[in-house]
């Protein structure tokens, strides 16, 4: 997007921006949640939300998620991670990961054999250590860290899996009539 932060493009349904739609989301489809933004969230300081820095740092988004695990971790919770980049995201589709094979490590898509981890459940004690396998293996993908737990795979029917497209670029956008602009 031109270095712009993805999560402040405005909403498609007109709602604000991104970030401020998916936390809506997520509150309605996980009553009690908190959700928290995680990473470098310097460009994100009007947005009422609370954040987590990566840990550790300097080693992109498997940073970020060590961070939301190691928080779950300490609260006893499992995790949902989501890409600030989803503007499409129901509350059904959230409610769907989110009950989806409770017990099991990790809850994710894989449509055309690709993880989605960025739209996933994690149990936070083997979703880490698997996360810091990942690390120590000089390795940074994260759907590495997907691969490494027995994962649940959320199976999406086709209209589900187009709510998952995000915006890596204005074209993007256009793709769903929406014109590129910040909010």
């Amino acid at each position: 997007m031109g270095g712009r932060a993805k999560g402040l493009l405005a909403a498609p349904d007109g709602t604000g921006n991104l970030v401020e739609r998916l936390a809506r989301t997520a509150r309605r489809a996980m009553p009690g949640a908190e959700i928290l933004l995680v990473g470098d969230t310097s460009e994100y300081e009007e947005v009422p939300i609370a954040s987590l820095t990566d840990e550790p740092a300097g080693i992109g988004p498997l940073g970020g998620l060590c961070a939301l695990l190691s928080g779950a971790l300490d609260r006893r919770v499992d995790a949902v991670a989501l890409a600030c980049d989803l503007p499409h995201v129901s509350d059904e589709l959230l409610q769907k990961l989110a009950g989806a094979a409770p017990g099991a490590p990790a809850v994710a898509p894989r449509p055309d054999g690709i993880w989605q981890p960025l739209f996933a459940r994690y149990s936070a004690v083997p979703s880490l250590a698997a996360a810091l396998a990942t690390i120590d293996a000089g390795e940074r993908a994260l759907h590495r860290v997907l691969g490494r737990v027995d994962t649940h795979v959320l199976d999406l029917d086709d209209a589900e899996l187009r709510t998952l497209r995000d915006w890596d670029c204005p074209e993007d956008q256009k793709r769903d009539g929406v014109p590129p602009r910040e909010t």
